[in-house]
């Protein structure tokens, strides 16, 4: 009842709309009262047969609102009443979310049933909490894989990021790390995703137990930029809502790459000059806006706890949107396809994955630990090549005779199936076997 009387008060006596007056592209232009419109507001196009075509105003080129639609623009015409819904996008979460997959719009994709509404009211585009407000990054967490407990420390209230190419395996350590991370609630945002994978993720990787604490936010590759971007919104406005109430929530989204192209398509759309690689300025202002949500809340809250696929394009660890999210983000894991190759994964390459909390976040009895091991394998790695061609001696030098012999323990290691969890203990006393056999 309390939903239902927000919703009420929320309502306008007054209509207003304006007509569609050119279509170009996706763009559509709308002339009519501009004045009670922004950038951000919603628009219900009525199109032929019946159909409705929401849209998003995206800017302003005289004296016609510039909109992009949320659905296809078959039946849209001259003349087409384009009335005016809100003036922002919002949503209203509950617990009876959790365990469901919706849309970016908040509507159910999973045959379960109408989604109940929740009571307080979330703005998709909230700002992050005043960084003077802010608490600090919690003790280490628990991801449930050897590699990054071990090498690779988070802490709650962490954000990460997973860099890797297509097809180097971070969708199913995405999915490991759902299902083994431990905290309260996990927010899972499939932004561009593959619309044949979005079934087995939730069936195969995620499972019942997983999706439980879960929820799922969709939009496949298919569908429009602004539905694309969107997911990306309501993925965080989601996780707010449960940070809000004092839980610690592990926010994923594959991957941030994707929203960069949605933006970019909706910045060239609205007229906005390319800048690297065709990216648009907006691009770059997006990100932070939307990765500083994560994190830890105010003081008394709960935490974000974020883990973000980046999609870099021909393996190019430096492109514009992979640098941009690097200087961001609060660590960076990355993903190599000459280890995938192997067969060795997870695929990471612990020697240039990175977490910047990680110096406070280990005992300091396990440091000796890591840094003799990291030792070793980059040793290993510079003396690789000739090691293969057989141009090293046996003898010539003991530390690197040492890294020969341990590294078929060390890939042993970092290798982990996906239905398999070793927690951070586990994990050291292996890595100190293998230090001292």
């Amino acid at each position: 009842m309390d939903s239902l009387s927000r919703e009420i008060a929320e309502l306008s006596p007054v209509t207003t709309f304006g007509r569609v007056v050119a279509v170009r592209g996706l763009m559509i232009e709308v002339a009519g009262p501009i004045h009670e419109m922004s950038v951000g507001s919603r628009l219900a196009i009525d199109a032929a047969s019946g159909r409705v075509v929401p849209a998003e105003v995206v800017g302003f080129q005289g004296d016609r609102a510039l909109c992009l639609p949320f659905g296809a623009l078959e039946g849209v015409r001259m003349g087409c009443r384009a009335v005016v819904a809100a003036a922002d996008g919002s949503i209203r979460p509950s617990d009876a979310w959790l365990g469901r997959v919706v849309n970016a719009l908040g509507e159910p994709l999973d045959g379960k049933g109408p989604l109940p509404q929740g009571a307080v009211s979330r703005h998709l585009r909230a700002g992050p909490p005043p960084a003077g407000e802010r608490a600090r990054v919690g003790g280490p967490i628990d991801l449930g894989v050897r590699a990054l407990n071990t090498f690779v420390t988070c802490c709650r209230g962490q954000r990460m990021g997973i860099f890797a190419g297509s097809g180097v395996g971070k969708s199913v350590l995405l999915s490991m790390l759902a299902r083994y991370t431990s905290t309260d609630v996990a927010v899972i945002g499939l932004v561009g995703e593959r619309g044949r994978e979005v079934q087995e993720f939730i069936e195969d990787d995620l499972g019942e137990a997983g999706l439980a604490r879960s929820v799922v936010i969709v939009a496949t590759s298919d569908e429009p930029a602004l539905m694309r971007r969107q997911a990306a919104y309501m993925t965080f406005a989601v996780a707010e809502h449960f940070r809000d109430e004092g839980r610690d929530v592990l926010c994923m989204m594959d991957s941030v790459t994707r929203f960069a192209m949605a933006q970019r398509e909706i910045g060239l759309a609205a007229g906005e000059p390319p800048a690297s690689k065709g990216y648009t300025p907006t691009v770059f202002t997006e990100l932070p806006r939307l990765l500083e949500r994560a994190g830890p809340g105010r003081v008394g809250e709960g935490s974000i706890t974020g883990l973000f696929t980046v999609l870099v394009e021909g393996d190019n660890h430096n492109e514009p949107v992979a640098d941009a999210v690097r200087g961001i983000l609060d660590g960076h894991i990355v993903m190599e396809r000459q280890i995938a190759e192997r067969g060795r994964y997870p695929a990471i390459n612990v020697l240039k994955s990175v977490s910047r909390t990680m110096p406070r976040a280990i005992p300091e009895a396990r440091r000796p630990l890591i840094t003799e091991a990291k030792r070793l394998m980059a040793t290993y790695g510079d003396m690789e090549e000739l090691i293969r061609l057989g141009a090293y001696r046996k003898g010539s030098s003991p530390e690197v005779d040492r890294a020969i012999a341990l590294n078929p323990a060390f890939e042993a290691f970092l290798q982990q199936g996906k239905s398999e969890s070793t927690s951070m203990a586990e994990g050291y006393d292996r890595l100190a076997a293998i230090l001292t056999s």
